[in-house]
């Protein structure tokens, strides 16, 4: 196989975006204020942090997690093999182990892909918001994303057994956030939209793997991304009390199409073809799996009430609550956003 060149491993996004300048050095001593403090304080080394001499055989942790949970390997797309006509009925257990290994590496290429997209807006809001508290907050995170790309390439290069290309519904929403030139939407989309994702992702995740070592890695990487979601809440709450209606509602439909984006993601369409399964046979199968819906919905679970938050569900006539109805994910609206409580969520029943 022929070296690919420079060119053939990069993408470039176009984008046009003021740079702002403030002359006004004032911190508000509150919560941006008490926030960066604390970003300060909670850096961490992916070097010397994580024991990365720590033996990892997914296959064999698949198969222990399965044990100590009861849930068998490959849910919740494990589901469609109960299914009339499923092109996965015949699959042995191996085959469903050899799957669910892969399903993690799919999840978390998609976690190194959005982390790097994290990076590039992290970097581009600290040129655009205009308060010096918060280009001070925004330049902890660029160091965070960093931190995270590191992390995630090096355990899926180490661990895993392969590493998948980015997922399109991913890599849409990111250059859509990257090229908007308004930076209290790209802060929605990230701080709010794909990092409340995130969140849930890893929650998910942490609360179900055996590996000790990425569930530290993961432990650290929420505790700076729950920083990051409330970061946006804080930067954005002011900015929206002051926008006016047709605005917000841009703002509201926003939201919703960066979480449909994010829907259609969970599906993991890089992943079935290296399984001999066509996308199309399985796409509108497992979106009517009572598991796969409830997994799906569960990771819209710190979007929803960071949108009530923002007053997003509820202007004009509940326009974003309807929609969030429609996509089964309104009963989030008053849940916990601590990120601490996510690993709780993560506890499944492969029956409901």
């Amino acid at each position: 196989m022929s070296q690919k060149s420079f060119e053939d491993l990069i993408a470039r996004v176009g984008a046009d975006f003021d740079a702002t300048f403030t002359w006004d050095y004032d911190r508000d001593g509150a919560g941006l204020d008490r926030l960066y403090e604390k970003a300060k304080r909670a850096q961490w080394n992916v070097s010397d942090d994580l024991d990365w001499s720590t033996d990892v055989d997914p296959e064999r942790l698949i198969r222990l997690q399965a044990e100590e949970s009861g849930i068998p390997p490959g849910f919740p797309a494990r589901a469609l093999a109960e299914m009339d006509n499923s092109p996965v009925a015949s699959w042995t257990e191996d085959q469903w182990v050899e799957f669910a290994v892969h399903s993690q590496c799919a999840s978390l290429s998609q976690f190194l892909h959005g982390e790097q997209g994290a990076l590039l807006v992290a970097a581009r809001l600290v040129e655009a918001v205009p308060a010096i508290d918060a280009k001070y907050y925004g330049a902890t995170q660029v160091v965070d994303e960093a931190r995270h790309v590191e992390a995630f390439s090096r355990y899926l290069d180490e661990k895993m057994p392969v590493t998948y290309p980015i997922n399109e519904n991913l890599r849409s929403l990111l250059n859509e956030v990257l090229r908007d030139s308004r930076w209290d939407v790209v802060f929605l989309g990230m701080q709010v939209v794909i990092e409340g994702l995130a969140l849930a992702a890893f929650g998910f995740m942490m609360g179900t793997t055996r590996d000790p070592l990425l569930k530290e890695m993961l432990r650290y990487v929420m505790a700076d991304e729950a920083r990051h979601v409330a970061f946006g809440i804080l930067s954005l709450q002011k900015v929206y009390d002051d926008l006016s209606s047709g605005e917000l509602r841009e703002r509201q439909e926003f939201a919703y199409e960066a979480c449909d984006l994010m829907r259609r993601r969970t599906l993991n369409p890089e992943l079935w073809p290296t399984f001999g399964v066509s996308n199309s046979e399985i796409e509108s199968m497992l979106s009517n799996t009572r598991s796969q819906q409830r997994f799906q919905h569960l990771l819209f679970s710190k979007i929803v009430p960071n949108c009530k938050k923002l007053g997003l569900l509820d202007h004009r006539d509940g326009w974003l609550r309807e929609r969030f109805g429609e996509m089964k994910i309104i009963q989030y609206e008053d849940w916990s956003t601590d990120a601490e409580e996510l690993t709780e969520a993560s506890a499944v029943d492969p029956d409901n």
